[in-house]
């Protein structure tokens, strides 16, 4: 890609290969990337994404079979005719328990995708090697859903006549003014579908207000857990100790340096060093958690 760092390049251009999982009659997509038999690895997108925000992170994260999910109404995947933190959580766990993972893969979540990580650890720790979760607070509603309830975005899908138009218009949410521009050029590429009306986002409008984390699923968990705090993100130090001491104090907490909301957009490197730290550290130890 012109004006990118070789880096993102390569990894951008890494193969990967598309499969469809049926998830309570609905299709469910997941890319593929990496040796089959490595230790497995599930990453989450955020609300009003896809897998494809992790086309630079997933060929980067080292020697894994690694599986990213487009969750339904989102990416490639079917739409629902309702949405849920709970649907969304069985259909994680559906492309964990894929053999070709093998057994308890570490799943890896970014805002309402760490919301889904979580609770899937609350319902299924046994089935989980662990949990890291990006910026994701737990609180009542998503930075999304909170815009999208003032009407200020995610209204009902805009069709543009061309696919310049379309992406003059792709925005974060929160805004993220110091993001990458050959990355932000790239994952917004991969959020626009043409059909014969025009150009429109890849995600159904109708999933905002429908994921409601719950604080007491996190004293539910039982695999280890790292929480990413991104420094200009909003898991707020507070917030942080407050998700920390529900977890029984044995979390992981990390900042990544001058990051927003979205790290894999303003600071993918230092995301990816933090990733692949913790991946290295949980490799070669077992979990310190007062419950297990």
């Amino acid at each position: 890609m012109s004006n990118s760092p070789e880096w993102f390049s390569e990894a951008v251009a890494e193969p990967s290969t598309l499969q469809c999982v049926s998830v309570s009659g609905v299709s469910i997509a997941v890319r593929w990337w990496g040796r089959p038999g490595a230790p497995g690895i599930v990453l989450v997108h955020g609300g009003a994404a896809h897998s494809h925000w992790w086309d630079h992170i997933a060929p980067m994260l080292g020697d894994f079979r690694i599986a990213a999910i487009d969750l339904s109404g989102h990416g490639s995947s079917d739409r629902r005719a309702k949405y849920g933190l709970d649907s969304w959580t069985e259909e994680l766990l559906a492309v964990c328990r894929l053999s070709e993972l093998g057994p308890r893969p570490v799943v890896i979540g970014h805002s309402m995708g760490g919301w889904v990580s979580l609770n899937a650890g609350a319902a299924a720790s046994e089935e989980l090697g662990g949990i890291i979760v990006i910026d994701s607070p737990v609180r009542e509603r998503s930075p999304e859903e909170i815009v999208a309830s003032r009407k200020r975005a995610f209204g009902p899908l805009r069709v543009y006549p061309d696919e310049a138009t379309a992406l003059a218009h792709f925005r974060t949410v929160p805004e993220q003014p110091d993001s990458l521009p050959y990355v932000l050029d790239y994952v917004a590429r991969q959020s626009i579908t043409e059909s014969s009306a025009g150009w429109s986002w890849r995600f159904d409008p109708n999933i905002f207000g429908t994921a409601k984390p719950r604080r007491e699923m996190l004293a539910r968990i039982e695999v280890r857990v790292a929480l990413l705090r991104a420094e200009f993100g909003l898991l707020t130090p507070q917030i942080s100790r407050d998700m920390y001491e529900l977890l029984g104090r044995t979390a992981e907490v990390v900042e990544i340096a001058r990051a927003g909301h979205h790290p894999m957009l303003d600071q993918p490197l230092s995301l990816i060093a933090a990733l692949r730290t913790l991946l290295a550290g949980w490799g070669h130890s077992n979990p310190l958690v007062d419950n297990l």
